[in-house]
C-alpha cells in the first residue's frame, strides 16, 4: 500500500511494504518503467510535527535499458535507499528543496510520486550488456561481439603530430 490517511499518520506511524506497477498511471510516456514485477517500496511513514511526516526506506526493482555499446536490451537492477520530509504547503519550512509538499486540505499521503522520482534518478543512464562488452565498429558497423572485424582500429587525427614527432625520433 502506498496511499496513508493523513489523520492516522498524525496519530502512529504506519510500515510501507507496496508495490508500485509498471502500469500504474503515475509513469509518463517517456519514463523509465520497471519491469513486471514494479518496484517494491518497504519502509517506515510517521510524523514529524504539526503538518509534517518523514518516510525512511528502500526500494528495488529492475529496468530494461539499452547497452550503450552494442544497443541490445539488457535488465538492469536498480535499489536506493529513500528519506523524505512531506510539509503542507504554506509550512515556513516547506519551501526547502529537499521537501516534498502535500497540498491543503489533502486527506491522503501518495508516496506513488515521489517513488516514481526516486525510481527515474537511481535508473543508471549507462547500461552495459557484460563489461567485455566490444560494441560496433565505427567504420563497418560490424557487431564485434559477434563477429571478427579487420578494420584497422581508428586513429584520432589530433594525435598526428605527435606520431610524426615521435616516428622522427625514431
Amino acid at each position: 500500500m502506498l496511499y496513508f490517511d493523513i489523520r492516522s499518520l498524525e496519530a502512529h506511524a504506519e510500515s510501507v511494504d507496496g508495490t508500485l506497477e509498471a502500469s500504474d498511471p503515475v509513469w509518463q510516456e517517456d519514463d523509465s518503467r520497471p519491469v513486471q514485477a514494479g518496484v517494491h517500496v518497504v519502509g517506515r511513514l510517521s510524523s514529524a510535527g504539526a503538518g509534517r511526516f518523514y518516510f525512511s526506506g528502500r526500494f528495488e526493482g529492475a529496468a530494461v535499458a539499452e547497452c550503450r555499446r552494442c544497443l541490445c536490451e539488457v535488465t538492469v537492477s536498480v535499489s536506493d535507499d529513500v528519506h523524505l520530509i512531506f510539509a503542507e504547503s504554506g509550512n515556513d519550512e516547506a519551501e526547502e528543496d529537499d521537501v516534498v509538499l502535500i497540498p491543503p486540505g489533502d486527506r491522503e499521503l501518495d508516496l506513488r510520486p515521489v517513488v516514481r522520482e526516486e525510481w527515474l534518478l537511481a535508473v543508471p543512464a549507462f547500461a552495459l550488456c557484460r563489461e567485455d562488452c566490444q560494441g560496433f565498429c565505427p567504420s563497418c558497423g560490424a557487431d564485434r561481439n559477434s563477429e571478427a572485424c579487420t578494420c584497422p582500429p581508428p586513429s584520432d587525427p589530433r594525435w598526428d603530430g605527435l606520431r610524426a614527432m615521435r616516428e622522427s625520433e625514431s
